[in-house]
């Protein structure tokens, strides 16, 4: 009988059949293997199963043999991502508001690659994608892509920065106004994803929400600027200073809390900052933060039990920051 097309590719579709239809509770028998080759139209016996299954071993994979009765066979253990770190890489890629939902379940259908179909259906199980908010930006990819590769050849980018309108477009912000930066670097902040760069025309470290930014070009030749200022900048301090990354005036003050919150701080403030107890129910922290709605809307969310208590015209702009909102409220 004539070899099939497909006879010389034994080996690899073995391991095919291997890696998508086999794991720990999921052995296949020699017999089973022989007829899932049959499937691509590969002739097989079991003397040459036995003897393919060591030419893969000795390559490096690590397939094992389950001796029992009924439900033997072999499975690929060896993996390079075991189920528990592909669930968290497809809960990273759902949880990530700065990729589109078209995006996201193209990223997550490739995680489930990496395991058995069975173990997929698990990860599938997971997935809850379109009750997420995503971002409408399908270009992210290429816009970080642009990013990166101005970083490493130190080249300014310039772009349009975008908003929403009330039809619920991206359009670009200040009549389409192009923004020339320098990029240094990306970050995580709240779920979203955000540029760190030196922008030339007010020559100051500013951020950036990369989805909604448009229009990007690597401007070729044109050297960044700002090393001076990123030699001595600190990511981690300027994310945790700037409230939903809104900018503002820096201030140091002080914070008063009860100490029931002492995690909420530490989550935002790190664990390096000084703690100083007040009495048996309070402590105080020294920060510097970004002043702005955000921080002030934080701090009002802790209710009574937390407070700013200086310098005085930070209480003030906060006094005044309540009564604009209790206005609204008033009858």
């Amino acid at each position: 009988m004539a070899k099939s097309a497909n006879q010389k590719l034994k080996l690899l579709y073995l391991l095919k059949i291997l890696t998508e239809q086999s794991d720990e509770e999921h052995c296949l028998s020699a017999q089973a293997l022989i007829e899932a080759l049959a499937a691509y139209d590969i002739r097989a016996e079991r003397k040459s199963i036995y003897d393919d299954i060591a030419q893969l071993i000795d390559f490096g994979y690590d397939i094992v043999l389950v001796k029992a009765k009924t439900g033997g066979g072999y499975y690929l253990a060896g993996r390079d991502f075991e189920l528990a770190e592909l669930k968290l890489l497809v809960e990273t890629v759902q949880a990530s508001r700065f990729l589109t939902l078209k995006k996201s379940r193209e990223l997550i259908a490739k995680i489930e690659k990496l395991a058995s179909r069975s173990e997929a259906r698990q990860l599938q199980r997971q997935v809850y994608v379109a009750n997420r908010i995503k971002t409408a930006n399908e270009s992210i990819y290429y816009i970080v892509d642009d990013i990166h590769r101005a970083i490493q050849a130190n080249e300014q980018i310039s772009f349009q920065y975008m908003e929403w309108n009330l039809d619920k477009e991206l359009v670009p912000r200040k009549d389409g106004k192009t923004y020339q930066v320098s990029p240094w670097a990306l970050t995580c902040k709240d779920e979203n994803y955000y540029l760190i760069a030196h922008e030339e025309e007010s020559d100051a470290i500013k951020h950036f929400r990369v989805d909604k930014m448009g229009h990007i070009r690597v401007m070729t030749g044109v050297a960044r600027r700002g090393v001076e200022l990123f030699e001595r900048f600190d990511i981690a301090a300027y994310a945790n200073k700037t409230f939903g990354m809104f900018g503002g005036r820096e201030e140091v003050v002080t914070l008063e809390f009860e100490n029931r919150y002492i995690g909420v701080v530490i989550d935002r403030f790190g664990k390096e900052i000084s703690v100083r107890r007040k009495d048996a129910e309070h402590f105080a922290v020294r920060v510097q933060v970004a002043l702005s709605g955000q921080f002030f809307g934080w701090l009002t969310g802790l209710g009574a039990g937390a407070r700013v208590t200086a310098p005085e015209e930070v209480v003030a702009e906060y006094r005044t920051y309540l009564d604009a909102v209790r206005a609204q409220y008033m009858p």
